[in-house]
């Protein structure tokens, strides 16, 4: 398996950052402030609203979407820094063996 160690770079950059985003507590209030204002609001609506139902139910979704897309983010970089390490450990065998010759 052919590792591109610049992406895996990238990749473990990105999920630091995204996992500071999903950390952050006023990210997580304001995720959370918006989700319950729009159940809230749609719980509220008339039985003949279907259209304003509709656009909050895809706003509380919306939601989910970002916080899943920052998850798959940090997982992805979790691989990432696996495929690091490995990538450290084959070049540390080849350093040892060049040595040992």
């Amino acid at each position: 398996m052919q590792i591109d160690e610049h992406k895996a770079l990238r990749d473990a950059a990105r999920a630091a950052k995204a996992a500071a985003v999903l950390n952050d507590e006023l990210i997580s209030e304001a995720f959370k402030t918006l989700e319950d204002a729009y159940v809230a609001a749609w719980r509220s609506t008339t039985i003949e609203n279907v259209s304003g139902r509709e656009k909050l139910f895809l706003a509380i979704n919306v939601i989910g979407k970002v916080k899943e897309h920052l998850s798959r983010v940090v997982a992805d970089g979790k691989l990432a820094e696996a495929d690091l390490r490995a990538l450290a450990q084959v070049g540390e065998r080849k350093k040892a063996w060049h040595e040992v010759r």
